[in-house]
């Protein structure tokens, strides 16, 4: 039996789906605050990125935005699984090498190793599928 199976011999959801759905929530959670927090202060996420060097800062906060609240929108209720979470992890390797480089300090290389971890969820999730808690497995 895969781990994307939907149900198990007794007719009961397997476990595995279980602790699918609790990864997923707790993958989302980051983007969907992070989302939202962009979409809500435009201005201010524009001159932050505007000070890294991102070009059209006010544009970039935008899509940023909304890939973050999309994306983890997606992967809570688990819509396009495999591909919200390939798009998120390539994402967060993105930020983590445009926003976490400065390595020396030891925040940085925090906020940067946070992001490889969070890519491995995403990687995991992208393999496994959304389990039987999500709009994936309804739709079949």
């Amino acid at each position: 039996m895969s781990t994307n199976s939907s149900v198990a011999g007794n007719g009961i959801a397997s476990n595995s789906s279980a602790t699918i759905l609790l990864g997923r929530i707790l993958l989302a959670v980051i983007f969907l605050l992070s989302g939202f927090g962009k979409l809500t202060a435009i201005s201010g996420t524009a001159g932050y990125f505007g000070a890294l060097g991102l070009p059209l800062p006010t544009v970039t906060a935008v899509v940023v935005g909304l890939i973050e609240l999309l994306g983890g929108l997606a992967i809570l209720v688990g819509f396009q699984t495999r591909i919200a979470a390939w798009v998120l992890a390539i994402f967060t390797i993105a930020t983590g090498l445009v926003a976490h480089t400065g390595w020396a300090d030891q925040m940085q290389m925090i906020q940067f190793l946070k992001n490889l971890a969070i890519t491995g969820g995403f990687i995991l999730l992208a393999s496994s599928g959304a389990g039987a808690y999500s709009i994936d497995a309804k739709r079949g």
